[in-house]
């Protein structure tokens, strides 16, 4: 081979090289606690802790004792299933997920939580496969999650969930949170015909069934709202004239009552009040 062939096939090599995508960056995972999966350039950026205590989410307790317990099972390397959270909105879902997996990760430093965008579901398999055989412990929470996309969506969830001829990893546990108990959009049958709507909705409801945890969260009445603003009150030494009878008018103006609710007139107080709260 002469020179200028020589030469001319090592700057095809280096041309194919510079198109070719670089390897995907080992994520380091002892950076932080909390991270986010950003599929387009498969990165784990590093997110803060979740700020607000356990035992500051009220009305919940059978739900927290449940998932608690799913949890540190998981963490210790025992069997544990994947976890539905579903109801109403504001009821404490997402928050009980951040805060639980905070209180069981402080004495379990190998267990971290990836938040993913519920409308990324489709990249859960290869994301999956990431994580699989690494020595953390990965909770992988996705929160209101719903099918607004169709079966394709919940064909890539149950991919995931499991595992394809390898099995589902072992070191990995999927918590959703969603407004419906079967994911399904309402608009669902809209713009489809009967048959395929009702293929597309046995799709989705057998993704709810690889849920071994279902955790329901009923709508707060009144009494379960106040008991949360005198909690959070009594957690930050807020006081004030007629304290319930402003948090009424406050959920009377927003036309609903819920944790999220409680939490926002507290917030409101404490500005008031010129008291700073975690978050």
């Amino acid at each position: 081979m002469d020179d200028k062939t020589q030469d001319l096939l090592t700057r095809i090599a280096e041309a194919l090289e510079r198109l070719a995508p670089p390897a995907p960056r080992e994520p380091d995972f002892a950076a932080a606690r909390l991270f986010r999966h950003e599929p387009a350039s498969d990165t784990f950026p590093a997110a803060p802790d979740y700020p607000l205590p356990l035992d500051l989410l009220v009305g919940v307790d059978s739900q927290k004792a449940r998932f608690l317990e799913n949890l540190k099972r998981f963490a210790c390397h025992l069997p544990a299933n994947h976890a539905l959270l579903w109801g109403v909105r504001g009821t404490g879902k997402s928050s009980l997920a951040k805060a639980a997996f905070m209180a069981v990760a402080a004495t379990h430093p190998a267990l971290k939580l990836i938040e993913v965008d519920r409308d990324e579901v489709a990249a859960l398999p290869p994301l999956f496969d990431r994580l699989r055989g690494r020595t953390e412990r990965f909770v992988v929470l996705c929160d209101d999650l719903s099918f607004e996309d169709g079966a394709a969506a919940a064909k890539a969830l149950k991919s995931a969930l499991e595992g394809g001829v390898a099995g589902p990893p072992e070191n990995v546990l999927f918590v959703a949170t969603s407004n419906r108990r079967h994911l399904m959009p309402r608009d669902h049958a809209e713009g489809r015909g009967m048959i395929a709507a009702a293929e597309d909705a046995e799709e989705e409801v057998s993704v709810s069934d690889r849920f071994g945890l279902w955790i329901g969260f009923p709508p707060m009445d009144q009494a379960g709202y106040l008991e949360a603003v005198k909690t959070y009150a009594t957690r930050f030494g807020l006081t004030a004239p007629d304290l319930q009878g402003r948090a009424l008018r406050w959920s009377q103006l927003r036309g609903s009552r819920s944790g999220r609710i409680a939490w926002q007139f507290i917030r409101d107080l404490a500005g008031e009040l010129g008291v700073k709260l975690p978050g």
